[in-house]
C-alpha cells in the first residue's frame, strides 16, 4: 500500500537524452504538482548534480520520497552498474549517494521497470497480476510484473529484453554485440527502416514531411504518414511490427503473461503498431491457435510512466 504519510512524492526518469522529474500526490498521480526537464549529462558527478538540481527545482518537503528510474542495469541495492544509453556512468552507487544527500527515502530501479510499476498501479496494467511491459524508445526496455510484484531477478538486472539477440550476424548494437532486438524494433530501428525505404525511392509522403531529403527521414515521419493513411508508410510499419512481434512472441513463450503493455516514445505518438504487432505475434507464437490470446495494449501513462512509477515505488518503501 502507498504510504499514507507521504503527501508528495518525487519521481525522476533518466533516459538517453533527458532527465524528467515530477512531483505529485501518490493518491492522485495524474495531478502533477511540479515538473523539471534537463538534458542527460555525461559522467557520474554530473548526473548526481543533475539529479539534485531536479529535486531542488521540484521544491517539495525535504522528507518527500524520491524514486529514480534509470536506463541500464540497476542492482537491488540501488547501484547502477552500466547502461549503453547513459554515458560515462559505470558502477555508481546512486541509491547510497542520493540517500546521503536527501532526507527522505530513496528508491532506484531500471526505468522500464519503473514504467511497468506505474502502469500496474494506475495505468494499462491495472487488473493484471502478471504482465510484461515493453518500452520502445531509443532502445527497448522491459519490466515484469509477476504475482502483483515487480520482478527484477536475483541481482536486479532482469528484463533487459532489448539485448535479446534476434540475429547473431546482424547489426552492431551500442552494447558491443550483434543483432540485439533493439537494433530492429526500437525508434532507432524504425528510423533506419524508414530511411532505407526512402533512399530506395519509396515513402514519398514521409520524405516530404522530412523536408524533401530522404537522408533526413525519421521514424516519426513515417508514422505520421501512416496515420494519414499512406500505404507505403503503413507497409514500413508492418515490417517494423514483424521485428517487434518476434521478440514479443519469445517473451510470451518464456513468461506466459496475461497481457503485454507497449509504451515508450514510439508508441505514445501513435497506436498504429498494436494491431499489426498482435497479428504477427499470433502468427509466429507456438500453438497460438490453441492457447489463450495474449492481448497487446498501449500504455496509458505516456512518456511520464517511468517518473510516475519511480515515485510510486519510492512511496512504498
Amino acid at each position: 500500500m502507498t504510504d499514507p504519510t507521504a503527501s508528495t512524492v518525487i519521481g525522476i526518469d533518466v533516459g538517453g537524452t533527458k532527465v524528467l522529474g515530477l512531483a505529485f500526490d501518490p493518491t492522485e498521480p495524474g495531478t502533477v504538482l511540479a515538473e523539471s526537464r534537463l538534458d542527460t549529462p555525461h559522467g557520474t558527478d554530473h548526473l548526481m548534480a543533475t539529479l539534485l538540481e531536479t529535486v531542488r527545482r521540484l521544491d517539495q518537503p525535504p522528507a518527500a520520497p524520491v524514486g529514480l528510474g534509470i536506463a541500464g542495469l540497476v542492482g537491488r541495492d540501488g547501484r547502477f552498474l552500466v547502461g549503453p544509453n547513459v554515458p560515462g556512468v559505470i558502477d555508481a552507487p546512486l541509491g547510497a549517494m542520493l540517500t546521503e544527500e536527501l532526507d527522505g527515502p530513496v528508491a532506484v530501479v531500471n526505468d522500464a521497470s519503473a514504467a511497468a510499476w506505474g502502469e500496474f498501479k494506475v495505468g494499462a496494467g491495472q487488473g493484471s497480476s502478471d504482465f510484461v511491459m515493453v518500452t520502445l524508445g531509443t532502445g527497448i526496455g522491459g519490466g515484469f510484473i509477476f504475482d502483483g510484484q515487480l520482478f527484477t531477478g536475483a541481482r536486479g538486472y532482469a528484463a533487459e529484453i532489448g539485448h535479446m539477440v534476434v540475429d547473431p550476424e546482424g547489426l552492431e548494437c551500442p552494447c558491443g554485440r550483434l543483432g540485439c532486438w533493439e537494433r530492429y524494433a526500437s525508434g532507432v530501428g524504425l528510423g533506419r527502416m524508414a530511411r532505407a525505404r526512402a533512399l530506395d525511392g519509396g515513402v514519398a509522403a514521409a520524405v516530404e514531411l522530412a523536408g524533401g531529403d530522404p537522408h533526413d527521414v525519421k521514424g516519426e515521419h513515417v508514422t505520421t504518414a501512416a496515420a494519414a493513411g499512406d500505404d507505403e508508410a503503413l507497409a514500413v510499419l508492418d515490417g517494423f511490427s514483424e521485428w517487434l512481434a518476434l521478440g514479443l512472441a519469445n517473451l510470451v513463450a518464456i513468461l506466459d503473461p496475461d497481457r503485454i503493455v507497449l509504451g515508450g516514445g514510439v508508441i505514445s505518438s501513435h497506436d498504429l503498431f498494436v494491431e499489426p504487432t498482435q497479428r504477427h505475434v499470433d502468427r509466429v507464437l507456438m500453438e497460438a491457435e490453441h492457447r489463450p490470446a495474449v492481448p497487446i495494449v498501449a500504455a496509458a501513462l505516456g512518456p511520464e510512466a517511468g517518473a510516475v512509477g519511480a515515485g510510486l515505488f519510492a512511496a512504498e518503501i
